[in-house]
């Protein structure tokens, strides 16, 4: 029976965000922890279901996830690359392994070290020299040096947002299946293409990335194509790696590298076409939008994305700039019920609504990390309610409060979550459908806020995941690239990598 090491590690980090994400940050899984997780819609899943269903025995190591955040913490990271690689040598001397199946990010960087997936890859390549090795990735990963030239073969997901994480892991199991019952050796085909995009302006849901993700399914029914990726970047980690980039993987390189280099001149093609696919505005615009159409009677909930501080892309939430506008503003104590507003990171100032639910307090929240881009607020108002031990966002366990103050409920949370479920806001005992205003802390809306939204506009915020990247501070990022430049002498043939130029 063919064994497989599996693993998985998923982090996307923020470079401009100054918060260190480290072990309290993280969930770790071992062993037996691992298989027996199969969390839905997961890529770990997806390839445990497919390997076990083929008759082949997991090898199970690690399972190391968490929010997206500011860069990791090194010895953290070392500590569980280490024990991921010991784990590996180990099960190597007892028996060889077969092959190594992972579910990875791919946009995961630490301090001082940089590229984390690249490492760990390159740890399992010395141990396991001649071993097949298979990756599923996020859409939105930043493909490096180490990574490619370790690893026989990609598939990054397709759908953002990603409702397509299973089918990914599915994809890469197949994928080692493959390489182990045929033989044939999977050849990969990376091209660089110097674009940052924001995840606002790239959903599948809507052109032009319908368009081009449809193209990578039909390249993957070609002969001899074993899968076809758009992998299209973090933008908001500044480093020497920062690009979009094509991954194909084939049973030949010269089809690996022919359906590349295709692919990546449709995608440089496509280039200006990139744009936000819903009402974007500047914040005091946004707010005259929201509440104007409020007035006219429009169907509720309006949901506004403080798209500057998003956590689901690695800001700190704790930015309050909006949210004092919306205290500030003499429109919202006019509305039917409190604007709902999630929300803010602070340990401190969720802490201090810990046996207080019903009671009036004055509390300082806000900025608590993020000290350059605003300033606390300090408010009287009301503790509405208090979770403790709230564990319905993935692998955050986290306290979380609602304090009403000047027209507001705003979620306060112990610990770094982000705002992707209306559950956040329901079992805190407001239902974001009765609202008339819902502000969530997001770029585009997940499937299950955009189920409650009758109308959905990002707002142009300030914070780590600022929309606008030309405001950002890059100073790593190799230039030229697209939208910060021109980039006129770039063809593909220029981005194609080969595993020689990686060395």
């Amino acid at each position: 029976m063919k064994r497989i090491l599996v693993a998985a590690m998923a982090h996307e980090s923020n470079s401009f965000n100054p918060i260190i994400a480290g072990e309290k940050d993280f969930q770790v899984l071992r062993g037996e922890d691992v298989i027996r997780r199969r969390a839905a819609n997961d890529a770990l899943t997806g390839i445990l279901n497919t390997l076990e269903a083929a008759g082949y025995t997991p090898v199970p190591t690690l399972f190391v996830s968490a929010v997206p955040n500011g860069l990791v913490d090194r010895q953290f990271y070392d500590r569980v690359r280490r024990e991921i690689l010991e784990i590996a040598r180990q099960e190597q001397e007892k028996a060889p392994l077969d092959a190594v199946t992972l579910a990875l990010h791919g946009s995961m960087t630490t301090t001082d070290l940089g590229d984390a997936e690249g490492l760990l890859l390159e740890g399992l390549r010395e141990i396991l020299p001649e071993t097949p090795i298979f990756c599923s990735l996020d859409m939105h990963t930043t493909m490096t040096k180490r990574m490619f030239r370790s690893a026989d073969g990609f598939v990054g997901f397709k759908c953002a947002p990603h409702t397509d994480r299973l089918e990914t892991g599915i994809h890469a199991a197949k994928m080692t299946i493959r390489a182990l019952e045929t033989g044939v050796k999977a050849h990969t085909a990376w091209v660089k293409v110097p674009l940052l995009i924001a995840g606002e302006q790239s959903s599948t849901t809507v052109e032009p990335m319908q368009s081009l993700i449809a193209e990578l399914r039909r390249t993957e029914t070609l002969p001899g194509i074993w899968a076809a990726s758009y992998l299209m970047g973090f933008p908001w980690c500044d480093n020497p790696d920062s690009a979009c980039a094509v991954c194909v993987t084939a049973d030949t390189q010269e089809q690996a590298d022919r359906e590349a280099l295709r692919l990546a001149e449709l995608l440089w093609d496509t280039r200006k076409k990139f744009c936000f696919q819903v009402e974007t505005y500047p914040e005091s615009t946004a707010l005259d939008v929201a509440f104007d159409a409020l007035s006219s009677g429009a169907n509720t909930p309006i949901y506004l994305s403080d798209s500057g501080d998003n956590p689901t892309a690695g800001s700190s939430s704790d930015c309050v700039g909006f949210l004092k506008r919306l205290m500030e503003d003499p429109r919202t104590g006019t509305l039917r019920s409190p604007v709902l507003y999630g929300g803010i990171y602070d340990p401190e100032a969720t802490l201090r609504c810990k046996g207080n639910v019903g009671k009036t307090l004055t509390l300082t929240f806000g900025a608590k990390f993020d000290t350059e881009t605003t300033a606390p607020i300090t408010a009287e108002g009301t503790v509405m309610a208090y979770l403790p031990g709230w564990n319905k966002f993935p692998g955050n366990k986290s306290d979380i409060a609602l304090f009403r103050t000047h027209g507001v409920d705003v979620v306060l949370a112990e610990k770094h979550i982000g705002y992707v479920i209306p559950d956040v806001f329901r079992d805190l005992g407001r239902e974001p459908g009765d609202a008339d205003l819902v502000v969530c802390k997001l770029g585009y809306l997940t499937a299950d806020q955009a189920r409650v939204a009758k109308r959905s506009i990002i707002v142009l915020t300030k914070g780590s995941t600022n929309e606008d990247l030309a405001t950002l501070p890059y100073c790593r990022t190799p230039r030229p690239i697209f939208p910060l430049d021109e980039c006129e002498n770039y063809a593909p043939a220029l981005g194609l990598q080969t595993k020689d130029d990686t060395q």
